[in-house]
């Protein structure tokens, strides 16, 4: 059975780029017709963005390092309480986006450390996480603010945005693309990148080196709980303006989806995590547009997100590869 070449592939890369984004083009216009302004949704589309950007750059280290982490919708959703709980405290959003990303760091350290040392499962692990997070989150709001269900916090708290001609964007949109664009050029342009990737395909050979595969992957949990941390409390603080228990609404598992679509390739990620909060943007603006709101009903608006994620995964995933210790714990002889 014959195959395309590597590099034919290469060279005709730029034709998907540019069907893309002929599509892009095409479906903007299409939806200008029917009443959604494309300037808006791609305002809403980066928002949606951002927390699963930074959540799947995060976990594209911490997999090239052998380590799963499946459990980013509890990371958001403890992050986003305890963000705005130091935002609270601290007067200010930015206080509150360091608390949560300082959240995220240590469940990321905690996650890591159980399947570094202690060789659990990492799976069940991270779904142990979630599971604990949605008991959890609403005790926390019940311990902070006696009350389960909603809590809107000062507007001021809100991080403000920055005006651009595709719309009001959030400084931490900006911080996003740049994490991206960083974690690409540590994974392929340094040595702590070779080794982490090194430790991912094949640890004993790292341990022979002299290299420590327990620090490489708690940096890269760390690494990755910081980076989802800081997603999560972008939810309440850069996004919604208010915090419910449900605020993660399946997310995390969206941001796990852009790591598989990525192949673990960090700027691959960032534009993955781009089609989906622009799915999330289309549904949104659905949602609200006088005229089509009335016309389509809520319930399927609403699943337009998580059924442009199973079919992108559906599409891709049988051609990515993965390190090839990815989830297994090291065990030295």
């Amino acid at each position: 059975m014959s195959t395309v070449p590597s590099g034919a592939m290469g060279r005709y890369r730029w034709l998907w780029w540019l069907a893309a984004a002929a599509t892009v083009a095409a479906t903007g216009r299409s939806l200008e017709r029917v009443g959604l302004p494309p300037v808006s949704l791609v305002e809403t589309g980066l928002l949606a963005m951002t927390p699963l950007a930074l959540a799947a750059v995060g976990e594209c280290l911490n997999e090239k390092a052998g380590l799963v982490n499946i459990g980013l919708e509890a990371i958001f959703m403890v992050a986003a309480t305890v963000g705005v709980w130091c935002a609270e405290l601290g007067r200010s959003g930015y206080v509150g986006l360091a608390g949560g990303a300082l959240t995220g760091a240590v469940m990321g350290l905690g996650l890591g450390a159980v399947s570094v040392y202690g060789r659990a499962d990492q799976v069940i692990a991270g779904m142990g996480l979630n599971v604990f997070a949605l008991g959890f989150v609403p005790f926390l709001l019940i311990s902070l603010w006696a009350f389960p269900g909603i809590h809107v916090f000062p507007n001021e708290l809100m991080i403000p945005r920055i005006p651009t001609p595709v719309g009001q964007v959030s400084p931490v949109t900006v911080a996003a693309v740049l994490a991206a664009v960083l974690a690409h050029l540590l994974l392929h342009r340094t040595v702590l990148g070779f080794r982490i990737r090194a430790v991912g395909e094949r640890p004993e050979a790292v341990d022979v080196a002299g290299l420590r595969v327990d620090r490489l992957r708690l940096l890269t949990a760390t690494l990755g709980g910081t980076l989802a941390g800081l997603g999560g409390a972008f939810l309440p603080l850069g996004w919604f303006g208010a915090l419910v228990k449900e605020i993660s609404a399946g997310r995390g598992f969206i941001a796990l989806a852009c790591v598989v679509f990525a192949g673990l390739e960090p700027l691959v990620a960032l534009g993955a995590a781009l089609l989906f909060g622009l799915a999330d943007g289309v549904a949104s603006a659905v949602a609200v547009t006088p005229g089509l709101k009335e016309r389509v009903p809520f319930y399927f608006v609403s699943m337009i997100p998580y059924v442009v994620t199973l079919a992108v995964v559906a599409v891709v995933i049988g051609g990515r590869r993965f390190p090839s210790t990815v989830g297994r714990p090291y065990a030295r002889e």
